[in-house]
């Protein structure tokens, strides 16, 4: 056995709880951008190829919607018999 290793102290078990003793957080700082997101938006990530299409968030919703509106069209209705089956 080298002697680097049998100094070494065991390992420390780390409560569910805890914070790992390697995450620093002394520095953190508030994020900048979190005021830009309206309460109860969802931030959704595109793929470049799909954001390639739209030039702006307006764009992308207004295409989203549509086709939401396309699907709900589409969907089978369910009817009253079949619900409570």
């Amino acid at each position: 056995m080298r002697k680097s290793e049998a100094s070494k102290a065991p390992a420390r078990r780390v409560g569910v709880d805890e914070i790992l003793p390697e995450y620093d957080f002394s520095r953190a700082r508030p994020n900048k951008y979190a005021s830009r997101y309206a309460k109860g938006s969802i931030v959704i990530t595109l793929d470049p190829d799909v954001a390639a299409v739209f030039p702006g968030t307006r764009q992308a919703n207004e295409a989203l919607r549509a086709l939401a509106g396309l699907i709900r069209k589409h969907q089978p209705r369910r009817t009253a018999s079949r619900q409570s089956a």
